[in-house]
């Protein structure tokens, strides 16, 4: 009994779990969902915009709480010496794209929606490059925590 409760608490403090389903809940989010609403015929380019801001809104939300378990699960750990500089990056991302990218790309669905054509930006870009290299680091951190998380007494 012991040693299963031993390997649920190492399962449960791994950062790997939280690291897949924050990787896998964007990709659905930024690399499917999203281009797909984009080529959909019969949707209108403001109609997309406009979903697409209620969806990245919510995803942002979504992926504050993933950055807060994910702190707490490598705090839990005993791996923060280890892994400060992932979370660090990760954290940075998360507000970078909260505080500044979403409110900014919002005021330019708000001219789209207002029959405005928004002067061309670096906003899109931006918030693509910093996606991808959020799923990077999420992708890796995962490999590397599950690679941490084997054989007996891993902590």
């Amino acid at each position: 009994m012991r040693s299963i409760l031993a390997n649920v608490r190492r399962a449960i403090t791994n950062p790997a779990w939280i690291s897949f389903a924050w990787f896998g809940m964007t990709v659905g989010i930024s690399l499917i969902a999203t281009p797909a609403r984009f080529s959909a015929g019969s949707v209108t380019r403001p109609v997309a915009l406009d979903v697409s801001r209620v969806v990245f809104t919510a995803l942002n939300k979504a992926e504050l709480v993933a950055l807060i378990l994910f702190l707490i699960v490598v705090r839990a750990s005993g791996r923060a010496a280890r892994w400060w500089g992932v979370a660090a990056v990760l954290a940075l991302i998360v507000i970078a794209q909260s505080a500044w990218l979403l409110p900014l790309l919002s005021e330019r669905t708000d001219m789209v929606l207002a029959g405005i054509e928004p002067p061309p930006s670096f906003l899109h870009g931006a918030y693509s490059t910093l996606e991808l290299l959020k799923l990077f680091i999420l992708l890796a951190s995962g490999i590397v925590a599950l690679g941490e998380g084997q054989g007996p007494g891993a902590r």
